[in-house]
């Protein structure tokens, strides 16, 4: 018998994760983490750094790896997460063509390889607690696409054609069917973040992949945008699709960041709040909080901010890897005080670098920086160095 898919919600996330003494349930904090991992290369004030931040949970990232491969590494993470009566985040990163061949280029080779292998996340997991980030930018950046205007996003890869924008909801929907068989996962689909796309339109894709099938959608994840910015955004990109699903408006009439709002100008966006406000009164809907889409925020590296480049020094500023100055933000929690907001999250692993950044430059050294940055997910020591040094809120003394 096949059992109906129910989102699994963080309350319930929460009983099933917590031990029989009572304990409350915390983030689990993987000792074999790639960051402790990175700890026992480096050396001196370095490898301090590095064996700081292994001790702040953070997502454990699938990222390769057959079937077998992959289910004996979740089985691990979970299993010993489960044995602490903790909560991990698995970062599930291996649809075909994630990251449009770029910094990040890799994934499954095709639709095919791609269910098997998340069939194998599932086994792994089992009916343990876990919180599953389901492939980032796997909505934000899909070959082929035609926005809601009907125009063709920049993802064009050679030897695709507009049918691929179609395969990409076929794969995420497979997978969102096949997690949210697992008892215990709470999954979170991509929703990209408050300085990308407006919440019609992201909020159109979630509910093209099966949304109304899992617990929500994630923030800024590997981005930087402050928390006073996201959030507004979380609540829009819920309010959006409430008003799509229940009361059948058009996505284009969601109001945004950039309208009536001025992105820059954070003091117009309570004009989009009154936006939506007018919208429910238009469509008969209460807006509902409890019974809507929730987020989980990336807080990794958003204590400053954005970085907000030269203005016409690169053809290509990339603000997105590797910019400099950036901190620290608020510690992971399953607390976030706010009915929109299932967790704040350490998604991208602080440290871990983004890629090897050019800015438009013919490289190979990042123009900003004055060096070569390490391969994506590579450790970073630089960059670490600047996290902590620069956190928001500070980084406790040890």
């Amino acid at each position: 018998m096949i059992r109906p898919l129910i989102a699994v919600s963080m309350t319930s996330l929460l009983i099933l994760a917590t031990p029989a003494f009572g304990q409350a349930p915390a983030l689990f904090v993987d000792n074999r983490s790639t960051t402790a991992n990175a700890a026992e290369r480096l050396e001196e004030q370095d490898r301090e750094i590095a064996l700081r931040l292994s001790k702040i949970p953070s997502a454990s990232w699938l990222t390769y790896g057959s079937p077998d491969v992959v289910e004996e590494k979740a089985r691990d993470i979970v299993g010993r997460a489960f044995l602490q009566g903790h909560i991990p985040v698995l970062a599930i990163y291996n649809i075909p063509y994630r990251d449009c061949a770029l910094y990040s280029a890799g994934g499954a080779a095709d639709s095919r390889a791609y269910r098997e292998w998340i069939l194998g996340v599932a086994r792994g997991i089992g009916d343990r607690a876990t919180i599953v980030i389901l492939e980032p930018d796997g909505l934000g950046v899909i070959p082929w696409h035609r926005t809601l205007a009907g125009d063709i996003e920049g993802c064009r890869p050679e030897g695709k054609n507009e049918g691929a924008a179609a395969q990409r909801y076929e794969k995420l929907r497979s997978a969102v069917a096949i997690l949210a068989e697992r008892p215990g996962v709470s999954i979170y689909l991509d929703g990209t973040g408050s300085s990308w796309l407006a919440p019609g339109e992201i909020a159109s894709r979630l509910v093209k992949a099966d949304v109304a099938k899992v617990s929500g959608f994630f923030l800024n994840v590997s981005n930087f945008e402050r928390d006073d910015r996201v959030i507004p955004y979380a609540r829009w990109v819920s309010d959006c699709i409430a008003l799509i699903t229940r009361g059948g408006l058009d996505p284009r009439e969601c109001p945004s960041q950039y309208s009536p709002a001025v992105f820059d100008d954070e003091k117009s966006w309570a004009a989009t709040d009154k936006a939506y406000d007018r919208l429910f009164v238009r469509t008969g809907l209460k807006r509902d909080p409890s019974r809507q889409k929730h987020a989980v925020i990336d807080t990794s590296r958003n204590g400053r901010g954005s970085w907000k480049p030269p203005v016409g020094k690169y053809r290509d500023a990339e603000v997105w890897c590797n910019p400099p100055g950036r901190g620290l933000g608020r510690r992971p929690s399953l607390e976030s005080g706010n009915p929109y907001v299932d967790a704040f999250l350490w998604i991208k692993v602080p440290g871990e670098s983004d890629g090897e950044c050019l800015r438009g430059t013919a490289g190979p050294a990042d123009p900003e920086r004055g060096v070569k940055a390490p391969p994506a997910g590579q450790w970073f020591p630089a960059q670490a160095r600047e996290l902590i040094e620069l956190a928001e809120p500070p980084l406790p003394a040890e």
